[in-house]
C-alpha cells in the first residue's frame, strides 16, 4: 500500500468512542488507512510519502459547516464589511473609502449593518446623505433586511414600491414612496440585481433558476466567486457544508467546478421551497437528487422559511411582542399545509430543514414534523429545525422524541461574538429570556446537535464559534447556563453536523476507510483557555486527501 500522508505526533480526537484519541493517522488514495500511535503510523511510510509533523497540535476530522450560504458568502468577500460601525460619521468615511476604491462598480454594497448603527430607524435619507448621486445600500447583519438610498431604489425600480410574497416588503413611507427599508428577500433582490449577483441569489431569493440559462462567460463568473468561498472556507478548517439555500444552478455550478479540480469542499444543497409554490415544484428536487447524489454533491434534500427575525418582529411568536401589543408576526407556511407538506416531502425519504426563529415557528415545524411520522411511520429521517432562538419550554423535550435535529449557530446569540444585545433582547422581553437559546436543555432532552455560523451572517470561523459557544453568559440571574462541553461542541461541528447531513457514513470521524477529511488546529484544545480560541489560527486542511489550505509553515 502506497501511503500519499501521515500526521504524525498529533493530540489525534477521532470524534469515534471506540478509539476517541491516537497519536497519528495515514492517509491514501484520499481514505483514512491507519489510526494509531507514532510508532505504528510512521511505519507506514514510504520514499513518496508526505510526512506532517503536528509537534502536539490538535487533529480533528475536518469541519462540518451544518448552514452556511457558500454561494452568497462567496459573492460577498468583495463587498465593503461595515460590521462594528456606529454612527453617521463612520458610516459616511466607510462608504465613501469603499466608493474611491470602486469607481465604476453599479452598485456599492455593504455587510454587516446592524438594526442600532443610527439612533433611529435608517431610511434613504441617511444614506443619501452618505452618496447621492451612485446607487448604495447596506445588509443587515442577520441578511433578513436591506437599506437604500434613492438612487439604488431608483435603478432598481421600487422606489413607487413593489408588490411582494407574503412576508416580503418594501416599506412605504406617508409620501407614497419607498422608505429605503427592504425587508426579506423578495423585497431587495431587485436591489442586490444592480450588483450584477442576481443569478447567485435566486437559491435563496425565489429558489427559481436563471431564464435565460446563463452563458459559459457568465458561469465562469459565478464559479469564481464560489472559489473565494470555498477558499474561505478552506482556511477555518471547513471541509463539509450544508448550502441552505440552492437550487439547480447551484449544483450544476459545482459539478463544472468539481470537474476543473475546483471543488475543494463536499456540499449539499437543498431544494428551496417557497410558499407560493405548489407541491408539484418538487420535481425540481427529483432531478436535482438525479443529478448529484455522491460523497461530493448531494440534495435529497428541501430547505424552507417558516418565519424570519427577532429585530424586525417577524420571527413567528406564541405570545405578542413585549414592545408591540397584538402583534406576534404569522408562519411562512400556514400549519396545515406545512404538516401536509412535510408529510409528502418525508415520503419521498427526503430530509428537511426549517428556519425557524420564534417559538410559533419552532413549535409550527415540531407539529408538521410529528404529522409526518404518524402518517408515514418512524424512519431516519434527520429531519432538522435551524436556529431555535426561542422555545417554549413544553417543546424543549419533543425535539428528542422525535429525533428532530436542532442545528444551532453558537455566533448568533446577542452578545456571544459579532451580535450586539439590542434591539433583540429588547424585542425579546426580559420575561423571555430564560427561553432563548437553549442549547443545553435540548441537548439534554436528547435533540442531535449541530453546530454552524450561518456565514455570511456571521463570520464563518468555526475556532471563533467555538469560543463564542464556551464562553457565551445568561443574560440575567433567571436564566441558566446553556453552554455544551468542549467535546460536546467539537462533536457538534465534526461526527454531529455529519450525522446531521446524512454525511456521517464517510465524513465526520477520523476513522479507517473514512475520507481523509481532517483540520489541524495549530494548538492543544483541550488545554486552550475558552477565550483563546478565536485567535486560534488552523495550521492544515485535508479535504478527500488533498491539502486544501495551509498554514504558516506547512504549505
Amino acid at each position: 500500500m502506497q501511503v500519499d500522508m501521515i500526521v504524525t505526533g498529533a493530540k489525534v480526537l477521532t470524534m469515534e468512542p471506540s478509539q476517541p484519541r491516537a497519536e497519528a493517522v495515514a492517509v491514501a488514495g484520499g481514505r483514512i488507512v491507519a489510526v494509531g500511535s507514532e510508532a505504528e503510523v510512521r511505519a507506514l511510510a514510504g520514499p513518496a510519502t508526505r510526512v506532517i509533523e503536528a509537534a502536539g497540535r490538535t487533529l480533528l476530522p475536518g469541519f462540518v459547516e451544518s448552514h452556511l450560504h457558500l454561494v452568497l458568502g462567496g459573492a460577498e468577500l468583495g463587498h465593503l464589511y461595515i460590521g462594528g460601525q456606529h454612527g453617521m460619521p463612520a458610516m459616511r468615511a466607510a462608504f465613501l473609502r469603499y466608493a474611491e476604491k470602486h469607481p465604476d462598480r453599479p452598485l456599492l454594497m455593504a455587510q454587516g449593518a446592524d438594526y442600532a448603527m443610527l439612533d433611529h430607524q435608517v431610511t434613504r435619507h441617511d444614506l443619501d446623505a452618505i452618496i447621492a448621486d451612485r446607487p448604495i445600500a447596506m445588509t443587515a447583519h442577520d441578511h433578513h433586511t436591506v437599506w437604500a438610498n434613492t438612487a439604488a431604489l431608483e435603478a432598481a425600480g421600487i422606489l413607487h414600491g413593489l408588490a411582494t410574497p407574503h412576508g416580503h416588503e418594501v416599506v412605504m413611507g406617508a409620501d407614497g414612496l419607498a422608505t429605503g427599508e427592504l425587508r426579506e428577500f423578495e423585497a431587495f433582490a431587485p436591489v442586490i440585481a444592480l450588483g450584477g449577483e442576481a443569478r447567485l441569489n435566486l437559491g435563496i431569493a425565489t429558489g427559481g433558476e436563471p431564464d435565460p440559462w446563463p452563458s459559459a462567460a457568465e458561469r465562469a463568473i459565478d464559479k469564481d466567486k464560489i472559489e473565494a468561498g470555498l477558499r474561505h472556507c478552506a482556511s477555518h478548517g471547513i471541509t463539509s457544508m450544508v448550502n441552505m439555500d440552492g437550487n439547480l444552478y447551484t449544483l450544476t455550478l459545482l459539478a463544472e467546478m468539481r470537474a476543473e479540480g475546483r471543488l475543494t469542499a463536499r456540499v449539499k444543497v437543498p431544494f428551496h421551497m417557497k410558499p407560493h409554490m405548489d407541491v408539484a415544484e418538487l420535481a425540481r428536487a427529483e432531478e436535482m437528487t438525479r443529478a448529484h447524489d455522491d460523497e461530493w454533491l448531494s440534495c435529497r434534500f428541501v430547505k424552507m422559511f417558516m418565519d424570519g427575525v427577532v429585530d424586525t418582529r417577524t420571527a413567528y411568536m406564541l405570545n405578542d411582542y413585549p414592545d408591540s401589543p397584538g402583534h406576534r408576526s404569522e408562519p411562512l407556511f400556514a400549519p396545515d399545509r406545512f404538516a401536509a407538506l412535510a408529510t409528502e416531502i418525508d415520503r419521498r425519504g427526503w430530509q428537511m430543514a426549517v428556519h425557524s426563529i420564534g417559538d410559533g415557528a419552532v413549535r409550527t415545524v415540531i407539529d408538521g414534523y410529528e404529522a409526518a411520522a404518524k402518517a408515514n411511520g418512524r424512519r431516519d429521517s434527520r429531519h432538522r429545525i435551524e436556529h431555535i432562538e426561542l422555545i417554549d419550554r413544553a417543546d424543549v423535550p419533543r425535539l428528542g422524541a422525535l429525533g428532530i435535529v436542532a442545528s444551532l449557530q453558537p455566533p448568533h446569540p446577542p452578545g456571544a461574538m459579532d451580535f450586539p444585545l439590542e434591539p433583540t433582547l429588547d424585542r425579546l422581553g426580559r420575561a423571555r429570556w430564560k427561553d432563548a437559546y437553549l442549547w443545553r436543555d435540548l441537548a439534554r432532552a436528547g435533540a442531535p446537535v449541530a453546530f454552524a455560523s450561518d456565514w455570511p451572517v456571521t463570520d464563518v470561523s468555526v475556532m471563533r464559534g467555538l469560543q463564542a459557544a464556551l464562553t457565551r453568559t445568561p443574560y440575567g440571574e433567571d436564566c441558566t447556563d446553556q453552554r455544551l462541553g468542549l467535546m460536546e461542541s467539537l462533536h457538534a461541528y465534526t461526527a454531529g453536523g455529519a450525522w446531521a447531513a446524512h454525511m456521517d457514513s464517510f465524513t465526520g470521524r477520523i476513522v479507517p476507510g473514512m475520507a481523509a477529511d481532517l483540520v489541524l488546529i495549530d494548538g492543544d484544545v483541550e488545554t486552550m483557555a475558552p477565550g483563546a480560541f478565536g485567535a486560534t489560527p488552523i495550521a492544515l486542511t485535508v479535504c478527500g486527501g488533498r491539502v486544501t489550505h495551509a498554514g504558516v509553515g506547512f504549505a
